[in-house]
């Protein structure tokens, strides 16, 4: 399935991710792509919001400290950065695999640079900037 919407704010933005959030079921593996500034981090303070692990205002970006782990009655999200990750090597190390499991969804930013998660992703989100303020969000679920 394939789907697009555009959102004209940071706000419809994070709106979007707690409808999003109403339409997904752990486990899932999400990649989330786009450039620097797209919206990325936006997007997981909507879900994180819609499934009740946290408010946006406490989600932030994992660019340093690579996972932030929130808990829900529903799931447990990893919001992972793979921007930092050079190799394949230093890939391994972040054991992702240990946190799959029945009840997780791991939302993972810039996961495109490594194809084993290309191969695993259960859903792909891209976010396009269209405007100052504007996205273009594209859903691909396998």
């Amino acid at each position: 399935m394939t789907s697009e919407t555009i959102t004209h704010s940071a706000e419809e933005t994070v709106a979007y991710g707690r409808a999003l959030a109403t339409e997904l079921s752990p486990p899932l593996i999400v990649l989330l792509r786009g450039d620097l500034g797209a919206g990325k981090t936006t997007l997981v303070k909507g879900i994180a919001e819609g499934f009740q692990a946290a408010r946006a205002e406490d989600v932030t970006s994992p660019t340093f400290t690579l996972i932030h782990e929130y808990r829900s009655p529903r799931a447990v999200l990893y919001h992972i950065d793979l921007y930092r990750i050079e190799t394949q090597r230093e890939f391994e190390t972040l054991a992702l695999d240990d946190l799959i499991a029945p009840d997780s969804i791991l939302l993972i930013e810039w996961g495109e640079k490594f194809p084993r998660l290309q191969q695993e992703r259960d859903i792909e989100i891209t976010l396009n900037r269209v405007g100052e303020t504007e996205r273009r969000i594209q859903r691909n679920d396998r």
